[in-house]
């Protein structure tokens, strides 16, 4: 089953846009879609909080990373700053969706 998302106006895929997408492509009522998105994504948030990375195969992973304490500076006044230690989410993306992205907008081979 494919998922198209051209119909989208935003250049933004929103979690309203995708509860509407599983209602119109898989079937689910409305509400169910909606709950569907929710808990997925309050799944994976309550994952990165609890500091264990989500690994989507075929998407791309999402890894905690603690960032150590370092100086810097307020770029209006050039006042020296120390900026605390803090826990920050990265997305690496994986080969599979690093590919697609390549491939879109390339004219497929001709058999």
């Amino acid at each position: 089953m494919e998922i198209t998302v051209e119909s989208l106006e935003t250049p933004a895929l929103t979690k309203a846009q995708l509860a509407e997408l599983l209602f119109e492509q898989i079937g689910l009522n409305k509400r169910e879609s909606k709950d569907m998105i929710d808990a997925f994504f309050d799944l994976v948030a309550d994952s990165l909080v609890d500091g264990n990375d989500v690994k989507i195969s075929g998407f791309g992973n999402f890894q905690i990373r603690t960032k150590a304490p370092r100086p810097g500076r307020n770029p209006r006044t050039g006042e020296a700053i120390p900026i605390e230690a803090r826990r920050v989410v990265t997305f690496h993306a994986s080969h599979k969706l690093k590919e697609q992205i390549q491939d879109e907008g390339r004219t497929p081979p001709t058999a």
